[in-house]
């Protein structure tokens, strides 16, 4: 039965490509997805928005619209209690300020179900209530968050903000989906949509020129990856087309080429005591890049390096230990094992872009709707269908 009534089209004001796998894949997709997604949307519209000015981080050396966290894997020293924090790699500090991150997250959560729910009955309730917070977060004075990260993942005793910071806004990535299809159906008041998108183009300036956004996208792990598929998602939203063309260029002549092993492992993750949640993390971030960044003019997910890099052979090397997880032979990851995998980013859009059964089957059986705080914070992809035809 299909219910999707809006979404014939969508694809040409993506930007991005359209897809290999024929309607019948997207059909599964929706029926898969379609039950849990409208039970979650339809608790969401209970929901009130949550920003930043909610909670003030009294830690923090900003003011009350500053987006605050601190750094997950700093402690205190036992040694000197009261001095700065100590780095213990991998083990998340639990005292630590998260409520900022958490309401970021939470709001992306309920944009992305209620887009979603849209999409598959076209009901003009459930995209007027992500409006609802997507107008508090950047449009209203009275709780809109700074287009900056100037004190993002603190440390005590050490800095009171970090260009690594700029991961946090990973979860923005499928609220500015949710707007792109929003605008293109005219679901937005125009004056609204000009306003919201100053915002992005804002914090798009602010993480491309601030040394703290120049030495996060010149980071040679998943924070140089995750910079790229932010910046990929803004300027797009944003037609900020000359920052289009530098992701692209990123992608093809730094990314790809530095970060991947000959064999299409990571090995700046596989380093990490978090290894298999790292080499998840990061190839989904790449698949998101060569799904936001493929074009008509531009097809990325088939761009090969001179040396035989690509984002192929980088699922092909993860897919075996995603299909079976026992098969994995490195360390297990120091916390958080069994929460992984979950239903990767890089499978579906490896599904959409070459359709592989295998790939496909085994991101239908993984979990779509995980709970588990670390692993929805480290997925910057959980909406599925803000992504296919």
């Amino acid at each position: 039965m299909r219910k999707t009534i809006i979404s014939i089209g969508f694809i040409i004001f993506f930007g991005t490509a359209t897809a290999v796998a024929g309607e019948d894949t997207a059909e599964q997709i929706r029926h898969l997805l379609e039950k849990e997604t409208i039970q979650r949307a339809d608790a969401a519209l209970h929901e009130e928005p949550v920003t930043v000015t909610a909670t003030r981080a009294t830690r923090s050396a900003g003011g009350i619209h500053d987006f605050y966290s601190e750094g997950d894997y700093w402690w205190p020293n036992p040694e000197a209690p009261d001095g700065p924090y100590i780095r213990r790699d991998g083990e998340t500090n639990p005292e630590n300020f998260t409520a900022h991150r958490q309401a970021m997250i939470r709001m992306n959560q309920l944009v992305g179900d209620l887009t979603s729910a849209w999409i598959l009955t076209g009901k003009q309730v459930y995209s007027d209530a992500a409006m609802q917070h997507i107008r508090a977060w950047f449009v209203n004075p009275d709780t809109q968050m700074n287009p900056n990260l100037l004190y993002a993942q603190a440390i005590k005793g050490v800095a009171t903000g970090r260009g690594i910071g700029i991961i946090d806004t990973i979860h923005l990535i499928e609220v500015v989906q949710s707007l792109r299809l929003m605008e293109a159906k005219g679901m937005i008041d125009k004056e609204e949509v000009r306003t919201i998108k100053q915002w992005f183009s804002d914090y798009l300036t602010w993480m491309s020129t601030h040394r703290y956004g120049i030495k996060e996208m010149e980071a040679k792990n998943n924070h140089g990856t995750c910079w790229v598929m932010q910046a990929a998602a803004f300027a797009l939203f944003t037609d900020n087309r000359e920052m289009v063309r530098f992701c692209t260029e990123r992608y093809k002549t730094v990314l790809l080429p530095n970060q991947m092993a000959a064999d299409g492992s990571f090995p700046l993750e596989l380093e990490r005591t978090k290894p298999y949640s790292y080499s998840l993390f990061n190839l989904d971030a790449m698949a998101t890049i060569c799904q936001l960044l493929t074009t008509g003019e531009e097809d990325i997910w088939n761009y090969t390096t001179p040396d035989g890099k690509n984002i192929d052979k980088g699922i092909a090397w993860l897919y075996p230990y995603v299909k079976d997880k026992s098969s994995w032979k490195r360390q297990p990851d120091i916390m958080f094992w069994k929460e992984w995998p979950v239903a990767q980013p890089f499978l579906l859009f490896g599904t959409l872009h070459h359709f592989n059964k295998e790939y496909f089957k085994t991101w239908m059986q993984l979990e779509h709707f995980p709970t588990n705080e670390e692993v929805v914070r480290n997925l910057p992809i959980r909406h599925p269908l803000l992504w296919i035809q």
